[in-house]
């Protein structure tokens, strides 16, 4: 999936399933990190990968945000 259209599935999202992609993506990091630590790690791409995709969606909820308050 490019990126922005997983920019855009998120947008679509609410705040609960933000949240709960969020925990899935940290899970994922953190297994890849173990992976490679153990030296199983053959696919170091993937832990950039997550990490951009974790950073995308911390931007959409800070927009979110920023946009709330800017409404009240």
């Amino acid at each position: 999936m490019k990126a922005q259209e997983y920019v855009k599935s998120l947008r679509g999202k609410s705040a609960a399933e933000l949240s709960s992609e969020l925990e899935a993506l940290r899970k994922e990091q953190f297994n890849l990190r173990m992976q490679l630590a153990s030296g199983q790690g053959g696919k170091t791409h993937l832990l950039r990968d997550v990490r951009k995709r974790i950073a995308r969606l911390k931007t959409v909820v800070a927009q979110r945000t920023e946009q709330s308050a800017r409404n009240r």
